[in-house]
């Protein structure tokens, strides 16, 4: 047992239990009732492997763009990004307004016509038309395994609020959460999941918004809690910028870069653009429109989320003593993962309990729900349809399909651990992103726009910018390299980003490249505009353009704002 998890454990036998009352059990339980329900209600319209893996292309934008963000809102929002509230402040602002906000308008304008005017059901099987079937291959298994780990880091993170607020062993936490992701998931598939998520999206926010306004209100307010950080020491928490804390870079320059390209550029543009979990859903819109418009619709809320997920681990920093001993260096029972749960503890009445408890669940499941998902339907179509298994019957698949997402659930049971070796759950996060989104975001782009690479050049780069990655983390955890925060994943991407456009250009060049006429439509260059065009829907509120302007203009303005208060 890791010291991290032996210090959760510790705490949920003491600092953090909450007395549960028989209220609470009953709301948690009405929650479980409805989720499941909803999976019963989507199985009648699950008559095909499209209808299960993908909804059969079926849903509106408001849905998907709920269920784009909802996603991604799991543990990586509510206990990684609060945990980095707590130790950064608002240096993690970063993660959403140049690190998520950026992206998602690129992959809205330039890549989801591609992606869905191709017709493919992943990522993957974009990637095999643009170059070749070992190249599918090949990022079918890296992403089967990132879903399976970061399936797992959502399973960890509801072990550590369940096990510390009402004393369940670590154990029965996280299979009854998976066990009840797995029953709406193999009921109603892509669709279930998805209804759920925009669910949990509105049970999240009526969790996470008393908590911050009530947070404020202990500490006398915003002013009341920069006074605080200020007292404490901790006035670099209230500077976006250079952001050497949250990088690890020592260079104010270098670290500005460090978080302009290594977050707002390589980071996030693997994870947003290319990362299946989140693009699944704008795969199942019922239009070309409407999956354009799913990402930008989505980014509207991610700028806001931010608000409720950041500030409440700035007001842990203070009102918290386990937090604030953490900060100080002083022994401490707590971990930066553990804001919210103290928080809960510390602000939220008997009673209350129940609806916050739900609302952690519901991200928990809906982080989850989305990773195992995304991987039943890579594992069916891009492994096992395409590769192991290929002219079998639509049932067959479908039942693949099924079979696969309890084996999903149970492989994420068995990774859930591995995130207890790390304090902070986003360091974790950002390692895997930088292994497994940045190299496939850098061959995906570099094939995009450039039509002579070739089927190797693409595979190989690939394969050697996710090594690389690896070999930077190694290197950083061997004491080669002394970055510490999440500076060692913006290296690794950056690494990984040059080391494949390099090795696929380098291969390229002694290759022949596919026949022009088999790349258009998947190339930039070869697509005409009147073939990468998406055709409009009546109302301003749907063009792409102003969408875009709007979640841009929203993202500097909260710099803005908190550069002047």
């Amino acid at each position: 047992m890791s010291a991290t998890f032996a210090g959760a454990v510790s705490a949920a036998t003491g600092t953090l239990r909450i007395d549960a009352h028989l209220v609470d059990y009953l709301l948690v339980a009405f929650y479980f009732l409805i989720v499941l329900g909803i999976g019963l209600i989507a199985r009648r319209s699950v008559s095909s492997s499209l209808d299960f893996l993908l909804s059969g292309r079926s849903l509106p934008a408001w849905v998907t763009g709920l269920a784009f963000v909802s996603a991604n809102l799991g543990a990586t929002e509510l206990l990684g990004q609060a945990a980095n509230g707590a130790q950064f402040g608002e240096q993690a602002f970063h993660y959403y307004w140049i690190g998520a906000i950026p992206a998602m308008v690129f992959l809205a304008l330039v890549m989801m016509p591609f992606y869905y005017g191709s017709k493919v059901r992943s990522v993957p099987e974009f990637l095999g038309r643009r170059f070749d079937a070992k190249t599918q291959r090949l990022q079918g298994l890296l992403f089967a395994i990132a879903s399976i780990l970061l399936a797992g880091v959502n399973l960890y993170a509801m072990a550590i609020v369940v096990n510390a607020l009402l004393g369940w062993p670590t154990w029965l936490a996280i299979v009854v959460a998976g066990v009840i992701v797995l029953a709406y998931t193999f009921l109603g598939g892509l669709s279930a999941a998805i209804y759920n998520e925009v669910l949990q999206f509105f049970v999240i926010v009526v969790t996470m918004v008393p908590i911050t306004l009530v947070g404020l209100h202990r500490v006398g307010g915003w002013d009341g809690l920069v006074d605080k950080l200020t007292a404490n020491g901790d006035g670099n928490m209230l500077q976006a910028f250079p952001g050497q804390d949250l990088t690890g870079i020592g260079s104010s320059i270098g670290s500005t870069f460090g978080v302009v390209l290594g977050l707002g550029f390589v980071t996030s543009f693997g994870y947003w653009t290319t990362n299946f979990t989140e693009v699944q859903r704008a795969f199942s819109a019922r239009n070309a429109s409407a999956a354009q418009r799913t990402p930008l619709i989505a980014a509207i809320p991610k700028v806001l989320i931010a608000l409720v997920i950041i500030i409440p681990g700035m007001v842990a920093a203070v009102l918290i003593p386990g937090i604030e001993s953490l900060k100080r260096g002083l022994p401490s029972d707590a971990t930066y993962n553990d804001a919210v749960p103290l928080l809960l503890r510390e602000l939220l009445p008997s009673g209350f309990l129940g609806v916050a408890l739900a609302g952690l669940l519901a991200a928990f499941m809906a982080g989850m729900a989305a990773n195992v998902s995304s991987f039943n339907t890579v594992f069916t179509y891009d492994l096992w349809q395409d590769w192991l298994r290929p002219g079998r019957d639509d049932a067959h698949y479908l039942k693949v399909g099924r079979l696969v997402t309890v084996v999903g659930t149970a492989l994420a049971i068995g990774t859930a651990f591995i995130a207890a070796g790390f304090t902070n759950i986003m360091d974790y996060i950002q390692t895997l992103f930088s292994f497994f989104n940045v190299p496939l975001f850098a061959v995906f782009a570099f094939g995009l726009f450039w039509k002579k690479l070739t089927g190797n050049g693409g595979f190989w780069g690939l394969l050697s910018g996710t090594v690389s990655a690896v070999f930077v983390f190694v290197l950083n955890q061997v004491g080669v390299l002394s970055l510490s925060g999440q500076g060692s994943s913006f290296l690794g991407g950056g690494v990984a980003t040059v080391v494949a456009v390099l090795v696929g250009w380098l291969i390229s060049r002694g290759g022949t490249p596919r026949p022009e006429a088999d790349l258009r439509g998947l190339v930039w260059s070869l697509t005409p505009a009147e073939v990468r065009a998406v055709p409009r829907e009546a109302g301003w509120y749907r063009n792409p353009t102003v969408l875009s302007v709007v979640v841009l203009t929203l993202a500097v303005a909260g710099y803005v704002l908190f550069a002047v208060v």
